[in-house]
């Protein structure tokens, strides 16, 4: 919480501090095979419950992490999600049963659920909540008085002074005093309600503002003691709290990944990474959580956000290809104002639409997930690098990857330790044969990757990852736009807007100058289409010449590879 402004700061918390040992052994990695969790950021937990059946079980996700549950002050910014009012289950993502039907269906679906839980302070205002309560700052009724409050109440000023990150306000939030037997016991009971729930982990929020001692007794009130914990502790050269003193406790969020992924994906070189991790003086890997966003990050500039194009989506397919600490994938919406709230109140109708951004299910990262779990247990071999942004490595005899981040296309033969056989690239879902030597030749496009894994042998259906989820089209259009541009594609069917500019389908810019939309029609449908730009005024321009032309195949997705025709 690293920012001055409550919009900022809510999230962003820097880190450092003394070596505590939880009193029951800490679950240092997620358990099970599958490590990479979605966050649905400020999704309603039943758009989080279809996305579970729909999107995450089928792509191989471990977790789904859901916004603070709690309820909160009212508001549309998104950060009234970290002002917590009570901790009743009644905030505008859903209420208790909404709750409980979104673990039991991701469950089913082989999902884990973590909930970003609110522990360090209470609400910076006075009113009534989310659901109903009436408080003050202060003065929360049946749960906590000023007497639980740190005595400190004055803002936060001094990093370098542990008792002032520790005891004080985080940007004017009404601090608790975790040392106190009392807050200690209405923290666990929160924490144990949604244990019975069925919750199986917790991100905790503001990890560095409560002493890891305190955070140890918390825990050990727990129903369940040695449950998933990853704490978000922000790095700060010389700053009197490190985020390593969290580490008895469990999982702690290593940010300096997340910054040094946008430098190199930004304006260094790719080649750098063939050492990356704990040699970077990073946190060991089995202890360290990574991401390459978080909702904080992506409006505080201090990381890659969805607005960087390729750099953003091939900075996610090298994080889920390399072998350090436990991935999240940010899964948010367009914004413009930082503060902004989520559309339509958190209810996702669509994936693409209203804003929604949906990055869990962009191929080039669902696809990853897969092969992220098929590499699992193998160490990195077969680096290449071309000095500068194109690097290839594989994952023992499992998989294989190589990104593509320079201007032109690069064609090689690349050598892998794969055993031979035909696998299905899942960044392009088209095949490669692989020889007996091991090696394949294959040309990638500026800015992409390639990426085979053991259990995606067939492109199409059958082992590949992830499967497709209906029949439809898959738009790949090239196009160079300037600021307040975007393409759209519409057609002769309903689905892609019977001609209309106005109902066309906007693609997304995530591996720009490549714009992608994955569209569901009936199978066997013959359709026209064609692209059109249209800037910020509304003014449309169409690309020349005739409609193009397509039909969808028996099962799957056509993929449309085109260039915007000027």
């Amino acid at each position: 919480m690293a920012r001055k402004t409550v919009a900022a700061a809510l999230a962003l918390v820097a880190g450092a501090a003394v070596a505590v040992t939880a009193p029951t052994p800490a679950q240092a990695a997620p358990p099970g095979e599958k490590d990479v969790t979605a966050v649905m950021f400020e999704w309603k937990f039943a758009s989080v419950a279809k996305a579970c059946t729909e999107q995450l079980g089928p792509a191989g996700y471990g977790y789904v992490q859901v916004s603070p549950p709690q309820e909160r002050i009212q508001g549309s910014t998104w950060w009234t999600a970290y002002q917590p009012v009570s901790y009743k289950i009644a905030g505008p993502l859903g209420d208790r049963t909404a709750f409980k039907f979104m673990v039991d269906t991701c469950h089913a679906a082989g999902v884990k659920v973590v909930a970003d839980s609110v522990i360090n302070h209470m609400a910076n205002a006075s009113g009534t909540g989310t659901g109903g309560t009436s408080f003050s700052k202060y003065d929360y009724p049946g749960l906590y008085s000023g007497g639980d409050m740190d005595d400190c109440r004055a803002t936060i000023s001094n990093y370098q002074d542990r008792a002032n990150v520790q005891n004080c306000e985080l940007v004017g939030l009404p601090d608790l005093d975790t040392g106190e037997d009392w807050v200690r016991g209405r923290i666990a009971a929160y924490l144990n309600d949604l244990l019975s729930l069925g919750v199986d982990g917790f991100r905790v929020d503001a990890a560095k503002h409560m002493p890891a001692a305190d955070l140890a007794n918390i825990r050990s009130r727990l129903s369940n003691p040695g449950v998933y914990w990853k704490q978000e502790a922000i790095y700060g050269a010389g700053e009197a709290v490190s985020p390593s003193e969290y580490l008895g406790n469990g999982d702690v969020q290593e940010f300096r990944y997340a910054r040094d992924l946008k430098r190199i994906f930004g304006s260094e070189k790719l080649a750098y990474l063939s050492n990356f991790g704990e040699s970077w003086g990073y946190m060991a890997s089995g202890k360290s959580g990574v991401f390459v966003d978080n909702h904080d990050t992506e409006r505080g500039g201090d990381t890659l956000n969805y607005k960087n194009g390729s750099a953003y989506t091939l900075a996610s397919v090298f994080m889920l290809a390399w072998p350090y600490g436990s991935p999240d994938v940010h899964s948010g919406y367009e914004w413009s104002d930082k503060d902004a709230g989520a559309p339509n109140g958190g209810q996702v109708n669509a994936c693409y639409s209203d804003g929604w951004k949906c990055q869990h299910a962009w191929r080039e990262i669902a696809s990853m997930v897969g092969f992220r779990n098929a590499a699992r247990g193998t160490a990195v071999g077969n680096w290449w690098d071309n000095g500068n942004n194109a690097i290839a490595f594989g994952r023992g005899g499992k998989a294989y990857v190589a990104l593509n981040h320079e201007g032109s296309s690069l064609t090689r033969t690349f050598q892998t330790g794969l055993p031979a056989g035909t696998y299905c690239d899942v960044q392009s879902n088209t095949g490669v044969t692989v020889n007996a030597a091991g090696q394949f030749t294959a040309t990638l496009g500026a800015h992409t990757a390639l990426a085979l894994h053991v259990n995606a042998k067939s492109c199409g259906g059958g082992t590949t990852t992830p499967p497709p989820a209906a029949t439809g089209a898959s738009f790949n259009v090239g196009a160079t736009t300037v600021s307040g541009q975007n393409i759209y594609v519409t057609g002769n069917r309903a689905e892609l807007g019977n001609w209309s500019p106005s109902a066309a389908l906007k693609l997304d810019p995530a591996s720009y100058p490549v714009w992608k939309l994955d569209v569901s029609l009936p199978a066997g449908t013959g359709f026209e289409y064609k692209y059109l730009r249209k800037d910020a005024a509304g003014n449309v321009t169409w690309e020349s010449g005739a409609n193009r032309v397509a039909t969808v195949p028996a099962s799957g997705r056509t993929v449309l590879n085109d260039t915007f025709r000027n």
